[in-house]
């Protein structure tokens, strides 16, 4: 579709001819449009030799150094790279009329009129849409207004189009209306939710206005993030930061299960919930954590990397918010004999996700357990499908489905491997032949055998550097181990976690 006009058949493509590809274009760290490619290192790479050849200016070898870790003058051949390449969803109060933006790295010799020229398009207009950008120059990134082919105006707002070598890539950014009913009824979940005591009395309930207002009509430019069940908006709402997830109604058990631990429970790791709203979908709205989560400082995703010390205080902080939900009976009352983890004799609450990704990071560096939409109320023995994460789930919910305060117990093991060695849970092979290999397994060639600290060292991950006590990343490594023991009997409590990693925090040093 994208290319019909330019290359009639398909089986033959001329030599340096452009072609168009579709690409999503989303908010990267709550600052700009974008998109980050994947790139596979080679042998003679460098920075500006992938910025200016391989992707032909559509950005530079600071960019590139920006969302990396690497050192600039040692690129591992093989390296997986992330290449940014900005976008454009154009500017509705210039013109309505345009559902296409092209990424055009200007060259030298070009100008204004000859862009224009080659556009058809006005100077004034391709102006308008670039007022900051010098054409003399014959360098930097412009945006060129053109039409979605075969979509009706409006239902793109833009698409972006680069050149890379002789590629076009576009990139989409949908828009949807969402109009509220002024004569609605009161919305039967809700009824649902406070006769069932869901929601508590000081729960905020927003209407959807307000929080359409304070997202920009949730406009991709507020876009934090995206999960399993919605979209995350930063928003100012009522003289606080604010990030609301946008959930779809056939999500409502998710919803119901974040507002059913949140809005009745206070503790200083839990994200705290802010309020809700469901009109036309469901919004859960929680304080702004000004440092994301916990995944992006560990792979370098656009964070900076997090000392060993943060590390340790993270853990410790998340352990203590997990003690937290699973010493929750059901009713949200403490009651005689339900203290401990271990009295399965009453119900208790399961995050049931725990991942780096679900670990946010306040602007104090101090974690917190965030996303309870998979949250179980559950007793020993119990046997269920939550869905889960690859990587994170036990082997004894993954062949019999069995659920336990042990199934957090393990996923927070993983995450504590990560914390070491700033490694994804499931690893994939640069050859695509090759098996991909979980994290554990990798951890757990290192700590059966006997200890040999250059075995372990080869497993901490380079943003550390040297910044870090070997025997405290140890400790770290022999308490992970036990998290995930096959045996869920074997795996600590909470408690004891808490406890272990207490003593390790107050030993560690920066």
């Amino acid at each position: 579709m994208y290319n019909s006009n330019t290359i009639p058949n398909q089986d033959n493509l001329p030599s340096l001819s452009r072609i168009n590809v579709p690409f999503s274009c989303d908010c990267i760290n709550g600052e700009f449009l974008g998109h980050l490619f994947s790139y596979q290192l080679g042998s003679d790479d460098t920075y500006p030799k992938i910025a200016q050849e391989l992707y032909a200016n559509l950005t530079t070898a600071d960019w590139i150094q920006r969302f990396n870790s690497y050192d600039p003058s040692s690129l591992p051949d093989g390296g997986n790279l992330n290449v940014t390449v900005k976008c454009s969803c154009g500017n509705s109060s210039i013109s309505k009329d345009y559902g296409l933006f092209i990424t055009y790295p200007l060259r030298p010799g070009e100008t204004l009129d000859s862009v224009s020229s080659a556009a058809n398009l006005s100077s004034e207009l391709i102006r308008r849409y670039n007022p900051d950008v010098n054409f003399s120059q014959g360098s930097g990134l412009i945006y060129i207004p053109g039409r979605e082919p075969g979509l009706s105006h409006g239902s793109i707002v833009g698409i972006t189009a680069g050149v890379v070598a002789a590629v076009l890539f576009l990139a989409a950014c949908l828009y949807s209306g969402v109009y509220r009913n002024k004569n609605a009824e009161t919305n039967p979940l809700l009824l649902n939710a406070q006769a069932q005591g869901t929601i508590s009395d000081k729960s905020v309930e927003f209407s959807y206005e307000e929080l359409s207002r304070a997202t920009l009509e949730f406009s991709l430019a507020n876009k934090i993030g995206q999960g399993g069940f919605g979209a995350v908006y930063y928003a100012e709402l009522r003289g606080k930061r604010a990030a609301i997830k946008k959930m779809d109604m056939q999500a409502s058990r998710q919803f119901l299960a974040e507002l059913k631990v949140l809005t009745r429970t206070h503790h200083l790791n839990l994200v705290p919930l802010i309020g809700y709203c469901v009109e036309h979908s469901l919004f859960l709205v929680y304080e702004y954590m000004e440092n994301g989560n916990l995944s992006q400082h560990l792979h370098g995703l656009g964070r900076d990397p997090l000392p060993w010390s943060t590390r340790v205080q993270v853990a410790l902080d998340s352990a203590r918010g997990l003690e937290y939900i699973l010493k929750l009976p059901g009713v949200f009352r403490r009651r005689a004999g339900c203290h401990n983890i271990h009295e399965h004799s009453v119900p208790v609450h399961i995050h049931c996700d725990i991942k780096s990704t679900n670990i946010l990071i306040d602007k104090n560096f101090h974690g917190k357990v965030a996303d309870f939409g998979l949250t179980k109320l559950t007793g020993a023995g119990i046997t269920s499908r939550f869905g889960g994460t690859f990587g994170y789930m036990p082997p004894e919910y993954v062949q019999y489905g069995e659920i336990s305060p042990k199934v957090d117990v393990y996923a927070f093991g993983v995450v504590l491997y990560e914390l070491i060695s700033a490694k994804e849970a499931i690893i994939r092979a640069n050859d695509p032949d090759d098996e991909p290999k979980s994290l554990i397994a990798l951890f757990d060639e290192v700590l059966s055998q006997a200890y040999s600290k250059d075995d372990l060292v080869k497993m901490i991950g380079p943003r550390l550097g040297d910044n870090y006590p070997l025997d405290s990343v140890h400790k770290m490594a022999q308490l992970a181990n036990a998290c995930t023991h096959e045996d869920p009997r074997q795996r600590p409590s909470m408690r004891s976690i808490v406890v272990a990693l207490m003593t390790l925090s107050s030993s560690t040093k920066d």
